[in-house]
């Protein structure tokens, strides 16, 4: 997290000195805290941006001082010079991003500072800067590259932000994956759809959103405007971005992640290709990582498991096509097993659980005849007509 100067009111990020380029003019400020108390910490520059740094100016300084800092006003360019550094594998790049990336969702999700336009155009902005570095990052990246780096990320203690990251990651690929000789301001506009796409969260409160006990139906009445909430902040005229980001495509992302196939979806209950392509891809990726990736409070699927699941929605919340192009990517070993699992067809990503609300299912090997076993808690089966 950005550490605040006391007396200058800036704010500064931790960088590792082995990922600091030597030989080359430096994009960034090098800084180091002078002060011995952390109640006053105070920043002073030991190294500008524009000179070349040499391999003994370097070593110099990091004799004298144990840890570098980078003035949070330039993140961007710190990304941008380590996405094209060869000091750093595609995990650490990533990882760097990943922070980068919780800091501008922070912006946008702190409870204890006041909400504007101004904070959310500002953070848009800084958000496109992350996802840029991960379109360097995640160049010629299949799913299953995307699904094996993320799993050696670190997670953190907010849920919304890993998995908002995670489904940015993915709906790149995915969306690169359907539309391979597709424009990098196309793949931006994904990644930015899955970055921002629980944006109205930010009306709903903390306690509903972090519930894992379950929701009443007026609560989860609440959670179901969040798409709406999203919409009319990206789209209330004030919000100001770059000249090439289109805040239509990313609001549509976001409004629309929660429409199904086959119509019976929120909030519009749009159905098939009236939904946006982006928002389509948004929803596969939403479903995938919400199901595998671990939450502070729950279990997650095995991927084998996962696609099975999934499977199941294959035509009514899942696009067939995509979700047929996605298992194809996905690299899976199908279980020779007779249990099989089966989510309701309620489940709604966006529903915290204690446990995710699966259901073991055995096929009946001996002439079912369309007949399936359930298991109940104690593992009798009981015959129920499909």
């Amino acid at each position: 997290m950005a550490v605040m100067d006391q007396s200058s009111g800036r704010s500064f990020f931790s960088i590792r000195s082995d990922l600091v380029p030597q030989g080359v003019t430096l994009a960034y400020d090098l800084y180091v805290n002078s002060s011995a108390a952390k109640s006053k910490d105070h920043f002073v520059r030991i190294f500008p941006k524009g000179d070349l740094l040499s391999k003994d100016d370097f070593e110099e300084m990091l004799h004298k001082y144990h840890q570098l800092y980078v003035p949070e006003n330039q993140r961007s360019a710190y990304i941008k010079a380590l996405t094209k550094s060869d000091k750093a594998d595609d995990v650490t790049k990533t990882s760097v991003i990943k922070d980068a990336a919780i800091e501008y969702l922070h912006k946008i999700f702190d409870k204890n500072k006041e909400f504007s336009t101004e904070v959310l155009s500002e953070s848009i902005q800084d958000c496109r800067e992350a996802v840029e570095g991960m379109v360097d990052v995640l160049d010629n990246y299949s799913i299953e590259n995307v699904r094996d780096l993320i799993s050696n990320l670190s997670f953190h203690d907010f849920y919304t932000y890993d998995h908002s990251i995670n489904v940015s990651m993915y709906c790149m690929s995915i969306y690169r994956m359907i539309f391979p000789k597709a424009p990098r301001i196309e793949i931006v506009h994904a990644g930015l759809g899955g970055l921002l796409h629980d944006l109205g969260k930010i009306k709903i409160p903390t306690h509903i959103l972090n519930s894992p006990g379950g929701l009443t139906d007026e609560e989860y009445g609440l959670i179901k405007k969040h798409p709406g909430y999203g919409l009319e902040l990206l789209l209330s005229g004030q919000v100001e971005v770059a000249d090439d980001l289109d805040l239509r495509v990313i609001s549509r992302v976001v409004h629309e992640h929660h429409e199904n196939w086959d119509g019976k979806g929120y909030p519009r209950g749009l159905k098939e290709k009236e939904i946006h392509p982006m928002a389509r891809v948004c929803t596969i990726a939403d479903f995938f990582d919400a199901i595998t990736t671990k939450r502070s409070y729950s279990e997650v699927l095995h991927i084998a498991e996962a696609i099975g699941v999934m499977k199941k929605f294959r035509g009514t919340k899942l696009d067939p096509k995509i979700f047929d192009l996605f298992e194809k990517h996905i690299h899976y070993i199908k279980a020779d097993l007779n249990d099989d699992l089966k989510l309701a067809d309620s489940f709604d990503p966006t529903i915290p659980h204690e446990k995710l609300p699966v259901e073991k299912v055995k096929i009946n090997a001996q002439k079912s005849f369309g007949k399936i076993v359930v298991k109940d808690k104690e593992d009798k089966p009981q015959k129920k007509k499909a």
